[in-house]
């Protein structure tokens, strides 16, 4: 009989999912899928054996100065990694879904070296000419897919601070484009900007305020 200490639940430990394959395995995890703008952005990354990095996660679960120090400790030890980005006008066109798996092909599609398979975040899967598996709550499992949401996240963090730069009174250094209480406000009160995606509704509805007597047609090329 297992004791009842056993039968509590385990923290998942993280796997290397690399035996199924022989050759390079490449993580890939996106960040920006629900903000009201920006891009979103997906990575791809190709771990060293031989140059372990200790304390890789699930970004979300990691303190920016956390995330920022492994940002760099990745760049310099994996083999090879990539960032791949779709626009905010790509959102709009193709909606944020196919937008996402645009961004984590790029992001493949850009590695220096070719991955024998790739492992995804998730459960879909971007087109590829390489074979994928989709791994559900990947990025807490697989160090490499850890390492691509840690890439992503950071990179995508730091185009927020350059439209922060650019579309000041928004908040976008401290929210991301995240639909917070402070910025809903700032929707609400400024309209919204070039880096907003228009497809989403609560920005629609903002434009619907600001830009009086405009159609959605009008307001949006849709």
């Amino acid at each position: 009989m297992p004791s009842p200490k056993s039968s509590k639940k385990r923290k998942p430990e993280q796997i290397a999912l690399s035996w199924d394959t022989p050759g390079l395995i490449a993580g890939v995890d996106e960040a920006g899928r629900g903000p009201l703008a920006g891009p979103v952005v997906a990575a791809a990354v190709i771990l060293d054996d031989l140059r372990p990095i200790k304390g890789l996660a699930d970004s979300k679960v990691l303190t920016p100065a956390k995330r920022e120090r492994l940002y760099d400790e990745i760049r310099a030890k994996a083999l090879c990694c990539a960032v791949g980005e779709a626009t905010v006008e790509e959102i709009d066109e193709i909606n944020i879904l196919q937008a996402t798996m645009l961004a984590m092909r790029r992001a493949v599609e850009g590695l220096r070296l070719k991955p024998a398979k790739v492992l995804v975040d998730g459960n879909r899967l971007p087109v590829l000419r390489i074979p994928a598996e989709a791994i559900v709550k990947g990025d807490a499992l697989v160090k490499s897919i850890s390492a691509a949401s840690i890439l992503a996240k950071v990179h995508r963090d730091r185009l927020c601070l350059q439209l922060d730069a650019l579309h000041p009174g928004y908040g976008f250094a401290g929210h991301k484009g995240y639909a917070t209480a402070e910025h809903l406000a700032a929707l609400k009160a400024q309209g919204a900007c070039m880096a907003h995606r228009r497809s989403f509704a609560p920005v629609r509805e903002a434009l619907g305020l600001s830009l009086a007597g405009a159609t959605l047609t009008d307001a949006f090329d849709d």
